[in-house]
């Protein structure tokens, strides 16, 4: 059975760019001791250069002690957790190298990403400030056992005044939640569009990619001239993408007439299959398969009944489709027209929420919603479940 190791690593700059440390330890899961300790002092540079290689020196530290050990990493950084777990893109260009050395140090498949509370990686960030300290006065990081005893007593009082100092300059520094930095440019912004309603949809029933593929309603083609209009209204739309399903590409056509483009389909939007499910209410699913439904409400990895696709299936590929676009559509404003559960997705995505969300959103026939997606994989959501065209 393999070893399992813990790094946990941290980065930070005074100034953001401004002079910048790192800090990383490998722990022994079991007993909690530091196996390893590893800091640097990095001149000037961002807060994510320093997190990205604090991650970096605890990997290698990490192998040093074992290359065939299973690591889980614990990091206060969500953007480094989200983009080294693949949830989020790399696009900034500082970023893709540094995280292709993380990469390059352990098999992907021996290592996994944690998030965790700034609070919960005090040790981490203990050993970026003391390297930040010393980088300050001219010196190298050293680990505590090689300092002289003077220093080591010295060194708490003079890093927690660091400390307290540094994380008040980075609260006055941070940027509201959901703002990018001035320097990321023009989001990528996707604007989600569920399609109208159809026969089944007044009725609350199943309907995915595993049934009929029914064409919007008279009252759904109505929703889909309104959301035209609306759009063309505002005038920012650049271009329009659907899921293949008939729903969604009448809704979308609607839509790219009046503004004048084309529609280009994307498989990946498409709904989630309902396997057996597909047709009926929900009612009627509980009364026919009541363990089936209670497994797939308690767990994003059961699928329904009869070879039906799990909301986890759903969104890898959806994950997959938005990477696409983002790639595709950089700095341009995209209508996407899908189904309730993709743009759930979507949104729960941007949110870093967990898999239950999906059930506590409301999402309309014919509703708007709206994502911003910036250079550094940060995403923003603007807007949800909006309905005022249709009133």
């Amino acid at each position: 059975m393999p070893r399992t190791l813990i790094v946990e690593a941290d980065g930070g700059s005074r100034g953001n760019p401004g002079p910048a440390g790192y800090g990383a330890v490998v722990l022994d899961p079991e007993t909690g001791e530091a196996l390893a300790e590893a800091a640097e002092f990095l001149g000037t540079a961002t807060n994510n250069v320093a997190e990205y290689k604090g991650l970096v020196a605890g990997l290698r530290a990490a192998r040093a002690l074992d290359p065939e050990a299973r690591v889980h990493v614990r990091m206060d950084s969500k953007l480094v957790v989200e983009q080294m777990s693949g949830r989020w893109q790399i696009k900034h260009p500082d970023m893709k190298p540094l995280a292709a050395a993380a990469r390059a140090v352990f098999p992907p498949e021996q290592v996994t990403y944690e998030w965790i509370p700034r609070a919960q990686n005090k040790h981490a960030d203990r050993l970026a400030n003391e390297a930040m300290d010393a980088g300050k006065n001219g010196k190298q990081w050293e680990p505590r056992d090689s300092r002289a005893a003077l220093d080591t007593a010295a060194a708490p009082a003079r890093s927690a005044a660091a400390r307290a100092a540094d994380e008040a300059a980075e609260a006055a520094e941070a940027p509201a939640p959901g703002w990018g930095a001035p320097d990321l440019g023009v989001p990528a912004t996707l604007v989600l569009l569920r399609h109208g309603e159809t026969a089944l949809t007044p009725q609350k029933r199943f309907s995915g990619s595993g049934g009929t593929d029914p064409e919007l309603s008279p009252a759904g083609r109505r929703q889909a001239e309104a959301a035209a209009a609306s759009l063309a209204a505002r005038g920012t739309i650049q271009a329009v993408v659907s899921s293949p399903l008939r729903r969604c590409r009448e809704t979308a056509e609607a839509v790219a007439t009046r503004l004048g483009l084309e529609v280009r389909l994307e498989e990946g939007l498409r709904e989630t299959d309902f396997g057996a499910w597909e047709g009926l209410t929900f009612a009627e699913v509980r009364e026919r398969f009541p363990d089936d439904l209670d497994a797939w409400l308690a767990s994003a990895a059961v699928a329904p009944t009869g070879g039906g696709e799990s909301f986890e299936a759903v969104a890898r590929r959806v994950a997959v489709a938005r990477d696409k676009l983002l790639a595709r559509y950089t700095g341009r404003t995209v209508l996407v027209v899908t189904h309730v559960t993709p743009i759930k997705t979507l949104v729960r995505l941007a949110l870093g929420a967990p898999p239950e969300s999906l059930f506590r959103m409301e999402l309309s026939a014919a509703s708007l919603s709206a994502v911003a997606y910036y250079a550094d994989g940060n995403a923003s959501l603007r807007l949800l479940n909006d309905t005022s065209h249709l009133r």
